[in-house]
């Protein structure tokens, strides 16, 4: 499977699971099994709101992009992300959702 992305400031974050030709998108799943080699299901076809574009199999791959949503500090690599080719099932590696401040130990001006 292969999955592009389009970055989007949003206040929902994503998770994805792929089981086998199945997409799970917080917690709804799509099944996809039924796409034979060289379809196009238009993007229109899926009620599915993390959907981009249309799903297609090429090489006995499923092609689609994905609205990625991330947060108002998210870092490079969510707001300019890289596809991902997924060979096995599980979660999917997104990028996160935003930067996670840690508070330092000491104040600013304070010594």
């Amino acid at each position: 499977m292969q999955i592009s992305f389009t970055p989007t400031r949003c206040d929902t974050a994503l998770t994805a699971t792929r089981q086998g030709d199945m997409l799970t998108l917080n917690g709804e799943a799509f099944d996809f099994t039924a796409l034979a080699e060289g379809d196009v299901l238009p993007r229109e076809a899926v009620a599915c709101d993390w959907l981009a574009s249309e799903i297609t199999r090429e090489g006995g791959a499923l092609h689609l992009t994905l609205i990625l949503p991330h947060g108002a500090d998210a870092p490079e690599e969510t707001r300019f992300p890289q596809p991902v080719t997924l060979t096995g099932d599980g979660p999917v590696p997104l990028p996160p959702y935003e930067v996670v401040q840690t508070p330092t130990d000491e104040p600013e001006g304070e010594a």
